[in-house]
């Protein structure tokens, strides 16, 4: 049981960081601190339902300060640590890979040692209970051709900079398991999609192009294959992990639904049409096929039965249910997304491998 618990959400304010927030404030009973840097992707409109609760509170602050994490272990005296912090855009990565390396890499390091340092003052009998679940992705494993899925042991394989920066962070994280006796669990998922998804990922920033008329971008032909997730479900599966999960095990997370990618935009055009008609035609009309990312892997697919066989855990929705449900999130929020196509010009193309920096 986690209620009760003190669990610290590293990347709270984020899109799954705020989910998993959410979840564990209203569905848990645990007590929260979000801890987030509040860089582009961290935006406490992502939080404010929490934010009178008497069991949630938020810290600014990075993972790379270990100074600043002494001061909240202390002060929190967490339980669990849920590790989420992470720079995470391809896209972003291709063109600076310095950020990704800096906080996936760096930041988990002294995440780790300010954890190691807490967990081996604990009581005997909290720090048997401890646990540091690192909240990690597929696309460490490299890609799929048409066939087969990923598995907890399929060799990792990362292609692009945003990946083996995660490929790093799971391998420390695992290092900290085996050498210090840290007791840690990894969850690799699959895309999320969903509430509160930052504008630069591709099922928000078709939903926001049509919504405006205007060329929705698709990347090459349109036919790479994802595994699409929607994020409650994984908010649910993340604290069934934490709470139930053998420590020094990984757990795939997915959904169940494997989509290309021009798939995926269509259905959402066939959303939009029912819920927020143009004048102009069919939002398919605007589908635009655009210079593909660089080292775009083909195909990503989940084996999530592990999850499944020993914590009895499934996606409650399906790709349909899940995208009409998110279309109808952003129609009705504008005033969470507008403000960052604004500040942040979240729409904007990047990753064609003019970076490197």
């Amino acid at each position: 049981m986690l209620q009760g618990k003190r669990i610290l959400v590293t990347g709270g304010a984020g899109f799954i960081g705020s989910a998993v927030a959410h979840h564990l404030m209203l569905e848990t009973g645990a007590d929260v601190l979000v801890l987030d840097k509040l860089t582009y992707a961290g935006n406490l409109a992502s939080l404010e339902a929490l934010e009178r609760h008497p069991r949630y509170r938020f810290a600014q602050g990075c993972i790379c300060d270990a100074p600043r994490l002494a001061e909240l272990f202390e002060i929190f005296d967490p339980d669990a640590v849920m590790h989420l912090a992470a720079e995470s855009h391809v896209d972003r990565s291709i063109d600076g890979p310095a950020d990704f390396i800096t906080t996936n890499v760096v930041g988990t390091y002294t995440l780790l040692q300010a954890t190691l340092a807490h967990w081996r003052q604990l009581p005997p009998a909290r720090a048997k209970d401890f646990r540091f679940h690192h909240v990690s992705t597929d696309e460490v494993f490299g890609a799929l051709g048409e066939e087969g899925l990923f598995t907890e042991t399929t060799p990792y394989d990362p292609r692009s900079p945003y990946s083996a920066s995660k490929a790093s962070s799971d391998h420390l994280v695992s290092a900290w398991g085996h050498t210090y006796g840290l007791p840690v669990v990894i969850s690799n998922c699959s895309n999320n999609y969903g509430p509160r998804q930052f504008p630069e990922k591709l099922i928000p920033l078709v939903i926001i192009k049509g919504l405006a008329g205007e060329p929705m971008p698709v990347y090459g032909e349109g036919r790479n294959v994802r595994d699409w997730l929607y994020v409650e479900d994984h908010a649910r599966a993340l604290a069934l992990i934490l709470e139930r999960g053998r420590v020094g095990e990984t757990y795939n997370i997915g959904g169940a639904a494997e989509r290309r990618n021009i798939d995926v935009v269509t259905t959402l055009c066939a959303v939009l049409d029912d819920l927020a008609p143009q004048k102009t035609g069919p939002h398919r009309d605007l589908i635009t096929f655009v210079r593909d990312r660089p080292g775009h892997d083909f195909r990503y697919a989940i084996d999530f039965s592990k999850l499944e066989s020993e914590l009895g855990w499934r996606p409650r929705e399906s790709f349909e249910s899940g995208i009409a449900r998110t279309v109808a999130w952003y129609l009705d929020n504008r005033g969470w997304w507008e403000p960052l196509l604004q500040a942040h010009d979240a729409a904007a193309r990047r990753g064609l491998a003019t970076g490197g920096r």
